[in-house]
């Protein structure tokens, strides 16, 4: 077993909301910086950067692993994370054809770059990312490990978009032996409050500006012998699915 300090939440320039230099680059060599050994690129109901960010990470000698922040209908933030691009890829294939088609307006909503491992702008994404899609959070969550990834809720301890600030609590289904925290200081406080005590709680920067993302401070054991990246992509998304319904 290995401890691999962690940020699972974070945005590139192809999320409206993040600043244009977010890009996968910037984002490993920060990450790097900081001292973190596993990042996730969570865009907005989009993949389209992950790619770049996995070649980024290896040049770092980071683990890079692919992931969607998906809005669902219920306007709730679900962090979907998979083993590969492959999984990553149809999982938005999928979810493209319940994306609203609303033109972007990057002068309101800001940019929506895709970019390379080098940084070149190679593309823009023209219709707005961040509404909610149709799929209900149900289906959000069977998709997502229909895909071979795994779901957890972005954000609980926010009201906005977090799944407590819009349904008043964890529903039963779909079950959620992982949420996720932007504030690790309100940990027990959840527990408590929502009887949490037997649910894996992560904590990530939902970073959308590179100086929002954390130095290591949070960290997961993972069996990553014999050691590969796949490996230890393949054991995290494993972890998050046990006991996933």
């Amino acid at each position: 077993m290995s401890r691999y300090f962690y940020d699972l939440h974070l945005h590139s320039c192809l999320s409206p909301c993040a600043d244009d230099d977010m890009t996968p680059s910037n984002i490993a060599g920060m990450a790097s910086l900081c001292g973190l050994q596993l990042i996730a690129l969570t865009d907005h109901n989009t993949c389209g950067n992950c790619g770049a960010l996995l070649q980024a990470c290896r040049q770092y000698g980071i683990v890079g692993v692919p992931g969607m922040e998906l809005t669902t209908a219920e306007e709730i933030h679900l962090v979907c994370l998979f083993p590969g691009l492959v999984q990553a890829e149809e999982f938005e294939r999928q979810v493209r054809e319940h994306r609203l088609p609303i033109r972007n307006k990057p002068e309101i909503f800001g940019n929506q770059l895709f970019v390379d491992v080098d940084d070149n702008v190679v593309g823009e994404e023209p219709n707005l990312l961040i509404p909610a899609t149709t799929l209900s959070l149900e289906e959000g969550t069977a998709l997502a490990l229909s895909c071979g990834g795994a779901a957890f809720p972005a954000h609980i301890d926010r009201p906005s978009n977090g799944i407590i600030g819009i349904l008043g609590d964890l529903p039963e289904r779909p079950f959620f032996p992982t949420v996720e925290l932007n504030d690790r200081e309100n940990r027990e406080e959840y527990r408590e409050k929502y009887g949490l005590q037997d649910r894996r709680m992560l904590c990530s920067s939902d970073a959308h500006h590179l100086w929002d993302i954390r130095d290591a401070a949070n960290s997961i054991e993972l069996d990553d012998e014999p050691y590969s990246s796949q490996r230890v992509r393949d054991v995290l998304i494993q972890l998050l699915r046990e006991g996933m319904a």
